[in-house]
């Protein structure tokens, strides 16, 4: 009985992931590159759809490594701030999805807004990333 109850600790759940993604965004927030690079798992890309002023659609790659040499290149007189709506988490056993609304502010004017969805892979009993896609629209951000 007690092995049983010790190894369900080391289980994925969706709390955890949860948790994670808080996290994630703490460290974003504090502009910690160090805790950042421990949440990604190998070779993490990161997404962004968005429309052209043109209307055309367009996706933008980005290296995980990149995004956090920007995050934490931000200078100290920039306030930036994401504000997150509810997080919804759906898992199967090591795959996890994680979506939420967000608002992007940068001195305290909304910039852009859109959804966050992060791919995350339970792996050494921790959850990591595997993708992070987002949209971001400059209009409709109440819609």
């Amino acid at each position: 009985m007690f092995f049983i109850g010790f190894s369900s600790f080391s289980q994925p759940s969706e709390a955890a992931a949860k948790h994670m993604v808080q996290e994630f965004f703490k460290a974003f927030h504090d502009q910690d590159s160090v805790k950042l690079k421990t949440f990604a798992f190998e070779k993490v890309q990161l997404k962004s759809i968005g429309k052209k002023e043109n209307g055309k659609m367009v996706v933008n790659t980005d290296s995980y490594e990149k995004f956090v040499s920007s995050i934490s290149s931000i200078p100290a007189e920039v306030n930036f701030e994401e504000r997150l709506g509810n997080l919804t988490v759906n898992t199967d056993g090591y795959l996890a999805n994680v979506w939420m609304p967000y608002e992007f502010y940068i001195n305290n004017e909304l910039s852009h807004c859109g959804v966050n969805n992060f791919q995350l892979i339970y792996i050494d009993k921790a959850w990591k990333i595997l993708s992070i896609v987002d949209t971001r629209k400059k209009q409709a951000c109440k819609d």
